[in-house]
């Protein structure tokens, strides 16, 4: 079988593995102190432009959402997230969890618009019993989106001085963060990323690492004590060097961009055997997720050979699945499925218009 359910289905590039061994039995302080963790801080930093920006280490996205999120907002705010956002959706009520209302707001691409969160922001404070509602407090969008695609540096430009105008601090979760910087329709850097938000992370644990994200917070009043609830939530490792030490790997030459290419532009040729076959996609996806619309037929031919993901039924005899790559996604096995898509009899299916 081979898998395009996901992009984390194997272990860690080989460089990582081999620093993690060539250093395994260095000594060195714990919880994030250790040269390693600070020669990554070093090379992030610099990628992003930001002399001063704290970087911490966690271990897993939902883990780093929860532990963000809950530093910033008060007991009585909620979270502001497109209805498909990953915490609105797939992470079993984390935020909840936490004590905060995720307000979503309809989309059907993933994301958001600066529009609004301004029309949220005034149905809030305009009602005469605002005290009895969430209070919106900050907003939290994804690039690329839950559905692969990705912001414009325009379109991020207008929602992070909506943002500020409010004094809504703007989180992006960046879990797939390579892939969306290496999409040939995004015009976003990691240095207009970390200037426009005041809260990042740089996924690790999908873009090539073992596991681990790198929180990256711009704005100064957010970071006092993030260590203290990153402890209270399970967040500060013991070993922090083995985070760090990936981090260092990832960043020090350019492998984090390198390998987030190779991703996308295998993506882009399934992508393009479905187009040739006249298979619709679901979502303008130029990242390493790619959604056709498959009859149940092809979809059981298929599955004889690849694993994929249902993602969302699409009418009676269609639905919508992903096929995701990866950094380590090999290119025969795409060619084999190149050669297999055009083996089966796909039939085409319009998509709603709003796409």
């Amino acid at each position: 079988m081979i898998r395009f359910e996901n992009d984390y289905a194997e272990g860690a590039h080989r460089k990582i593995l081999q620093k993690i061994l060539e250093t395994n039995e260095e000594q060195t302080p714990g919880y994030g102190t250790d040269v390693h963790c600070e020669n990554a801080r070093a090379f992030i930093r610099k990628a992003c432009d930001t002399a001063d920006a704290d970087i911490h280490f966690l271990v897993g996205g939902t883990q780093t959402n929860a532990t963000v999120i809950a530093s910033i907002l008060r007991p009585h705010q909620g979270i502001v997230a497109a209805i498909t956002g990953h915490i609105a959706i797939h992470e079993t009520g984390a935020i909840e969890a936490t004590g905060h209302k995720v307000l979503t707001l309809p989309s059907d691409d993933g994301k958001i618009q600066a529009e609004q969160v301004q029309a949220l922001y005034a149905a809030h404070w305009n009602d005469a019993a605002h005290e009895h509602i969430v209070q919106p407090g900050m907003v939290y969008i994804s690039h690329p989106t839950e559905n692969g695609t990705t912001y414009s540096k325009a379109k991020l430009e207008e929602l992070s001085a909506i943002c500020r105008k409010y004094n809504l601090p703007l989180f992006l979760d960046g879990a797939r963060l390579g892939y969306g910087l290496a999409s040939k329709n995004s015009d976003l850097t990691l240095v207009d990323i970390a200037r426009l938000c005041d809260v990042f992370y740089i996924g690790g644990t999908k873009v090539g690492a073992l596991f681990g994200e790198a929180v990256v917070i711009v704005n100064d009043s957010l970071k006092k004590d993030f260590r203290y609830l990153m402890k209270q939530r399970g967040g500060l490792l013991a070993k922090g060097r083995l985070l760090g030490i990936q981090f260092e790997t990832l960043f020090e030459a350019g492998l984090y961009e390198k390998i987030s290419y190779h991703a996308v532009e295998l993506a882009m040729r399934i992508r393009q055997a479905f187009v040739e076959k006249g298979v619709s996609l679901r979502y303008d996806s130029m990242t390493n997720q790619q959604f056709p619309i498959l009859s149940k037929e092809a979809i059981t031919l298929l599955s004889e050979k690849y694993a994929f993901s249902l993602w969302e039924p699409f009418n009676d005899t269609h639905t919508v699945v992903r096929f995701c790559t990866s950094w380590a996604t090999k290119k025969e096995h795409v060619e084999m499925l190149i050669e297999d898509i055009h083996k089966v009899n796909l039939q085409s299916v319009g998509v709603p218009s709003s796409q």
